[in-house]
């Protein structure tokens, strides 16, 4: 990981949190603040230097554990890894993976992390979960199958929403929602409006109205194809993801995985891969504000809450 202290203008040399000898990985981080505690966690997928057999998909996969590290001095120092997968495993599944990327915090503090676990028929998208700042977690029900890497977003109402990397064949994101934690869903929709080749993607909450803010606004990240890695583009919904009338291409050649967040000045920092060719040969960090990404029809505005408040 690197920290920035100036919006991502300049960065701190590169620390190594996860390594491991030989054949063996650390992969597809997941990254969520906990702000009641001020602790910041990282799950990710520790690859060993094993295979495991799949009698239904006719192959062989290396062995994944699902870790986690936890920051109590805002990334100056990091736990030792702690591995959850024996917890989080359901019976006869090959693994649970980290969904790389970012997880949440609620409105009411449970930490959620998106997920996915690889059981013998498919992959399934589930929520990691914890009611009690990290000390325990557990893992929700399935949204839907045939999808893996998700990002969920909470939105105004309470209800969960989980954006999906699909297999179904739609050439589109999956999504489904839950009221309940992820003990039961939605019916998956295939959403049009979010094309894409089957690559990671990034789902986040811009503003909220609860926080001051004059309107609510998602943000959506993907490479904008629905056939190859390329056209990286940022969308904007207002309407809690049910459209995406703002789009803005961020890189129109090869692109892939990427995570933006909110930064204190309410500006947009993105991270994302890239390059002139696939695979992606460089990380790029970019900055920008409403106002760009909306051509000056959009732009910050936070009401003033009244006196005693």
């Amino acid at each position: 990981m690197k920290r920035s202290f100036d919006n991502g203008r300049s960065w701190e040399p590169l620390q190594i949190l996860a390594d491991f000898p030989g054949q063996q990985a650390a992969a597809d981080p997941c990254m969520l603040v906990d702000r009641t505690t001020d602790t910041v966690w990282i799950a990710y997928n520790y690859v060993l230097d094993k295979l495991v057999s799949s009698d239904l998909r006719k192959q062989e996969r290396r062995a994944i554990a699902l870790h986690l590290i936890h920051s109590r001095d805002d990334g100056q120092t990091w736990s030792k890894a702690t591995d959850i997968t024996r917890t989080v495993t359901g019976p006869g599944w090959e693994a649970v993976m980290a969904a790389p990327g970012s997880g949440i915090q609620t409105r009411a503090g449970q930490l959620i992390f998106p997920v996915y676990s690889r059981q013998p028929d498919q992959d399934y998208s589930h929520l990691l979960l914890s009611n009690d700042h990290g000390k325990t977690w557990q893992i929700s029900s399935a949204a839907a199958r045939m999808v893996n890497e998700c990002q969920v977003a909470e939105l105004k109402n309470g209800t969960l929403m989980l954006n999906m990397r699909s297999y179904r064949k739609q050439e589109c994101r999956a999504v489904a929602t839950t009221s309940d934690s992820g003990k039961t869903w939605t019916e998956v929709i295939d959403d049009k409006n979010l094309p894409e080749p089957t690559c990671q993607a990034s789902f986040i909450r811009y503003t909220d109205v609860r926080d001051g803010f004059s309107r609510n606004r998602l943000l959506f990240v993907n490479p904008a194809n629905t056939s190859q890695r390329v056209n990286l583009t940022i969308r904007l919904s207002y309407d809690e993801g049910k459209t995406w009338p703002i789009s803005k291409v961020i890189h129109p050649g090869p692109s892939a995985y990427s995570c933006p967040t909110v930064l204190p000045d309410g500006t947009i920092g993105l991270i994302y891969e890239n390059g002139r060719e696939s695979p992606y040969e460089r990380l790029t960090f970019a900055r920008f504000d409403l106002q760009w990404l909306t051509d000056g029809r959009d732009r910050i505005i936070k009401k003033k809450r009244p006196a005693g408040l």
